[in-house]
């Protein structure tokens, strides 16, 4: 089952148990997934669409910090509801050591040199974790390499 039919069953599935937090979340989620098939008139692989969701757990993060700092728990918890329905579909996530083995492996496979290949680096990193890992860990581990390179 592709992801894109697994969050119609699954929004289906909030329907009948008139769960309505998670009903919410995921209509939020097919509402960006439409948009984006309609702006580039292109059919969504699963990759799109973890990269969709990827973006909105960004962005649900950033409001979360800002509502907390803000006084507005209410706020803060309702965007923690939908960050934890939008986690569900994304990939499992990788621990920091695999992650570490991916990055000295880019290092060697782009011939890094030091911090000014960073882009190199994160070229061939992007596409190999992305949705398995938070690219700002990766980012700084990235550093960190090419610092000792």
């Amino acid at each position: 089952m592709s992801l894109k039919e697994q969050i119609t069953e699954d929004m289906k599935a909030a329907m009948r148990a008139k769960d309505t937090a998670k009903l919410g979340a995921i209509r939020l989620l097919t509402a960006a997934l439409k948009q984006k098939e309609v702006d580039e008139r292109i059919e969504l692989t699963d990759d799109h669409i973890v990269a969709i969701i990827e973006k909105m757990i960004k962005q649900r993060k950033d409001s979360i910090t800002q509502f907390e700092a803000g006084g507005r728990q209410d706020l803060a918890d309702t965007e923690k509801a939908e960050l934890a329905v939008l986690s569900i579909y994304m990939p499992a996530a990788m621990s920091e050591a695999e992650i570490q083995s991916e990055v000295l492996a880019a290092v060697s496979a782009a011939g890094a040199a030091g911090p000014q290949d960073m882009g190199k680096v994160m070229g061939v990193l992007k596409p190999k974790l992305a949705g398995r890992a938070d690219m700002t860990v990766v980012s700084a581990l990235v550093k960190a390499a090419l610092a000792k390179a």
